[in-house]
């Protein structure tokens, strides 16, 4: 018995269980399968449109291929299909006979140790590559022939239902991101307080601009204004150029970016840049309950802030007047009109609109009252969200370690039961072996015997 393994087991290399197949493929056939075409996580794999190249190759059913470029981002998979053609920067491995169909695959597949092991052996920097010798020097624990196939089958089925599970959950982010922006869009529109109204007798909205004919329409006591109408609107200043000089930077004043505001989830809490006083004096430190808008980079990405913050001209910023509107309900209305005005952005490298734009941007205004039981009411409805949010993000967790988890028992001899009587996994590889030889041996007399 190998150290550490169950009774029948075996610890043997890759090399002594598989053969490396370099049969030449044909060239100009589809479906033609290349890296690219191997998704990372599922390992599943999708077809080329284009046809075979010259020096690719052909892998047949249960092979397993595994990249030899990158090869720790893990693009490995095993051929579903009778025969295809695949591109010659993977290695082909195909089972000499001691192995159960699959049980290579399911070992390798997730095992990091594995692919730790490749990036070891890559060179180059770039594109970092392996080799054929460095993919088969890798010892694997192998069970007797009988109690792989039971390895197998079980895996199949419990791993079957773990992607069932995955589907349904996969579903949840999705239903969260359209179940928030129903919300956003009932809002501003009136219907989310519609029963409110019914109930409350309400004033005219503040600065009533008339409505537009070519506006939707909105509740009798709503009124469309231009955004600047809502309060005072600039772009963020940062007039010093280069804009990252050092001296800028390190200081006690809060300083944010684009990408901040995208990554806030609508609320400035934290920022990873300062100024300092020099950053400051080419700059304005706006307030809290500023809404941000991005104008560059992320189109229409917006926030509140928190706190006193820096930010550059690439963000717009809103102080609202606080008898005209509420600065959540705005920020609200900004989320819904976000993909009407990202239309705008021009289609180059860097994506951007300008405050002009901005300006002509009309808001549906609710009176004051009616704003805060919007922001209330919005608040509950997401934090709901945020709570089954939290709740899938457990049991995506679990899921993902659920799967590691099987596959170790798998390996380990502990997902099925151990038979007596099943063939050692030792003499089981004395006897492939053997036949193996047998078999080049005959190929080697008929040679002769042509010759």
């Amino acid at each position: 018995m190998s150290a550490g393994l169950p009774q029948g087991w075996a610890s043997v290399q890759i090399a002594e269980l598989c053969d490396v197949l370099k049969e030449k493929g044909r060239v100009g056939v589809v479906p033609y399968l290349e890296i690219g075409n191997v998704d990372i996580a599922s390992k599943n794999y999708t077809f080329t449109e284009k046809p075979s190249v010259k020096g690719c190759r052909t892998a047949k059913r249960y092979d397993v291929l595994i990249s030899k470029v990158r090869p720790t981002r893990g693009a490995i998979t095993w051929i579903r299909e009778g025969e295809l053609q695949i591109s010659s920067a993977f290695t082909v491995l195909r089972n000499n006979g001691a192995l159960a169909e699959q049980y290579l695959w399911l070992y390798l597949a997730w095992n990091q140790d594995y692919f730790n092991h490749l990036g070891e052996s890559c060179t180059g920097t770039m594109y970092p590559t392996t080799s054929d010798n460095a993919i088969v020097d890798f010892e694997l624990p192998i069970a007797p022939l009988a109690e792989q196939r039971r390895i197998v089958a079980k895996l199949e089925k419990l791993l079957g239902k773990i992607n069932a599970c995955e589907k349904r959950l996969a579903k949840i982010p999705v239903i969260l991101k359209r179940f928030r922006q129903s919300i956003l869009a009932a809002a501003c529109s009136g219907r989310l307080t519609a029963d409110w109204r019914e109930k409350n007798t309400l004033p005219l909205a503040p600065s009533p601009q008339g409505r537009g004919e070519e506006l939707p329409g909105i509740p009798e006591t709503w009124r469309w204004v231009k955004l600047p109408d809502t309060g005072e609107m600039n772009r963020g200043k940062s007039r010093h150029r280069p804009r990252n000089a050092p001296f800028l930077f390190g200081g006690s004043y809060p300083f944010i970016q684009t990408g901040d505001i995208s990554q806030s989830g609508g609320r400035i809490t934290s920022h990873k840049q300062t100024y300092s006083e020099a950053g400051l004096a080419q700059s304005r430190l706006w307030p809290d309950r500023t809404i941000c808008i991005t104008i560059a980079a992320n189109i229409a990405e917006s926030a509140i802030l928190t706190y006193p913050v820096c930010f550059p001209d690439s963000v717009v910023g809103i102080i609202t007047t606080t008898d005209v509107c509420v600065p959540e309900y705005v920020e609200y209305f900004i989320r819904v009109a976000k993909a009407d005005l990202a239309t705008f952005a021009p289609a180059t490298a860097q994506k951007n609109i300008n405050i002009a734009i901005l300006n002509e941007l009309s808001v549906p205004i609710p009176p004051l009252p009616e704003q805060q039981e919007i922001v209330r009411r919005v608040e509950a409805l997401f934090a709901l969200a945020d709570q089954i949010e939290a709740r899938y993000t457990r049991a995506k967790a679990y899921v993902d370690k659920l799967t590691q988890s099987i596959l170790a028992k798998a390996f380990r001899g502990e997902l099925v039961p151990q038979d007596p009587n099943d063939e050692p996994a030792s003499e089981l590889l004395e006897r492939t072996k053997a036949e193996k030889m047998e078999i080049s041996g005959k190929k080697a007399g008929r040679v002769i015997k042509r010759k």
